[in-house]
C-alpha cells in the first residue's frame, strides 16, 4: 500500500512538473493556459517520436487534433450549414435562415494552423463561423485549402485565391444574395497570412471587379525573412506557438527538406543578394520604442544562395506579404489587425500596421498585452478562457459595426 502511495505521489509530482510553466504575471487563468500548453507540447513530443522512428510525419501527428476536433456541417433553426466546393476547393458555407429585404454581408474566412494543420470543420473554427453568421447576419465561407507537407507553397495560396475569385463573381454573389460592397476577408495566423496576400493580389487583379471592403487579420504571420525579431527572441518558449514550431511550419510550407528548417532557425536562409528586401521588415525602424527595448538589430547575413534558388517562395510576396513594395499597399481596404504580446508573430503585425498607415491605409489595431498566439480559438475548448470570449466579441462587434 505504501509503495502504491509513493508511486502515486511521484507520478503526481512529475505530471505537475511537466504541466507547470512559468508565465508572465498578467496572463489570466494561468492553470488553464498551462494545461492547454501541455496538451500541445505532448502532441508535439509524440510527433517528434513518431517521426524519429519512421512511423509518421510530424505534421500527421499534429493533425490528430484536427481530426479529434472535427464536427460535421450541422444546420439548426438559425443557420443552414453545408459542405460544398468553390472552384474545386472544399468550403463550408454558413447562411442565416429567414427572409431579408436587403442583401447580406459576407466574410471569407481562412483558418490557421501553419499551412499544415487545421480545417474549417474544427470545432473552434466552426463555432466562430456560426457566431459570425448569426451576429453579422452574414454569409460565411470557411475555406479548406490543401495542406503541407503533402502540398507546398503556392498551392495553399492558389486554393484560397481561386475560392475568393469564384465567390466574388456576379453570379455567385447573386446565388447567395450577397452585397458586393460588403465583403470581408479574414483569417487567423497562417490564415491571416493568406488573407493578407489575397487582399494585396485582389487590389490589382483586372479579372476581379468587386472590391474587398475589409481585411480582418488575427495575429497573422507575415514574413519569413527575419526570424530573430524581438518577439521571436522574447516569446520563443511561450504557450501554444514556440519559435521551433513556427519555424517548422515555415519550412514545411516550402519543403520537407530539414536543411531549410535548420537554416531558418538560425536565421541564415536569405542570401546577401536579397538583402535589399530587409527594408520591408526592418523592425528597428518599424516597431514602436517600447517593443524594441534593449534589443539590437542585426541584419542577417548569408552568402549561400542555394536555398532561395531551390525554394523561391522564401522571397515571394504571396508567402511573405510584408515584402510588398510601399506603393503596392496604397488602396488596400480598411484593416482590422489583432496582435498578442506573448506571441512570436507579434512584431509581424506591428510592422504591417506601421507600413499600412504610412501608405495611407486606415487601420484599427487591437493589441492584447496579457495573452498569447491562437487565443481566439480557446473559447470552445474544455479549458475555455474568458479573455478568448472577450476578444471574439470585440472582433465580431467591430465587424458588425464596420462591414
Amino acid at each position: 500500500m505504501a509503495s502504491k502511495s509513493l508511486c502515486f505521489v511521484l507520478v503526481s509530482v512529475l505530471l505537475a512538473y511537466y504541466i507547470y510553466k512559468p508565465l508572465p504575471d498578467n496572463v489570466e487563468e494561468k492553470w488553464k493556459v498551462m494545461l492547454l500548453d501541455a496538451t500541445f507540447r505532448s502532441l508535439g513530443h509524440l510527433g517528434t517520436l513518431a517521426e524519429m522512428f519512421g512511423v509518421k510525419h510530424y505534421m500527421e501527428v499534429m493533425m490528430l487534433l484536427t481530426h479529434i476536433e472535427h464536427t460535421g456541417p450541422t444546420s439548426d433553426n438559425q443557420l443552414t450549414v453545408t459542405d460544398t466546393s468553390f472552384s474545386n476547393v472544399p468550403v463550408r458555407v454558413y447562411i442565416p435562415k429567414g427572409q431579408t429585404d436587403t442583401l447580406r454581408r459576407a466574410v471569407l474566412f481562412i483558418h490557421g494552423g501553419g499551412w499544415c494543420v487545421g480545417s474549417a470543420g474544427m470545432k473552434p473554427y466552426d463555432q466562430l463561423s456560426r457566431l459570425s453568421a448569426q451576429k453579422l447576419n452574414a454569409v460565411i465561407v470557411s475555406i479548406n485549402y490543401r495542406l503541407a507537407p503533402k502540398f507546398h507553397f503556392p498551392i495553399q495560396f492558389d486554393d484560397v485565391y481561386n475560392v475568393v475569385k469564384f465567390f466574388m463573381q456576379e453570379k455567385t454573389l447573386k446565388t447567395y444574395s450577397v452585397d458586393p460592397n460588403r465583403i470581408a476577408v479574414s483569417g487567423d495566423s497562417a490564415g491571416g497570412n493568406l488573407a493578407t496576400a489575397i487582399a494585396q493580389m485582389l487590389l490589382r487583379d483586372p479579372q476581379v471587379n468587386v472590391k474587398i471592403k475589409i481585411q480582418a487579420l488575427l495575429y497573422p504571420v507575415l514574413q519569413d525573412l527575419d526570424l530573430d525579431t524581438p518577439s521571436y527572441r522574447e516569446n520563443g518558449h511561450m504557450p501554444i506557438l514556440s519559435k521551433t514550431l513556427m519555424v517548422r511550419f515555415w519550412s514545411e510550407y516550402f519543403t520537407t527538406d530539414r536543411s531549410l528548417f535548420e537554416a531558418m532557425y538560425t536565421n541564415t536562409h536569405i542570401p546577401s543578394e536579397d538583402a535589399h528586401l530587409y527594408k520591408y521588415v526592418n523592425w528597428s525602424s518599424l516597431l514602436p520604442e517600447h517593443l524594441k527595448k534593449n534589443h539590437l538589430y542585426n541584419m542577417p547575413t548569408n552568402q549561400n544562395m542555394l536555398l532561395v534558388k531551390k525554394y523561391p517562395g522564401l522571397v515571394d510576396v504571396r508567402a511573405s506579404p510584408l515584402l510588398a513594395e510601399d506603393e503596392k499597399l496604397i488602396g488596400l481596404p480598411l484593416t482590422y489587425l489583432i496582435t498578442c504580446m506573448y506571441d512570436v508573430l507579434r512584431d509581424d503585425g506591428f510592422m504591417y500596421v506601421s507600413r499600412l498607415r504610412k501608405a495611407g491605409v486606415q487601420v484599427v489595431h487591437e493589441h492584447y498585452d496579457s495573452t498569447f498566439h491562437g487565443i481566439l480559438l480557446f473559447s470552445s475548448w474544455p479549458f475555455d478562457l474568458s479573455i478568448a470570449h472577450r476578444i471574439a466579441d470585440n472582433y465580431l462587434n467591430w465587424l458588425n459595426k464596420n462591414l
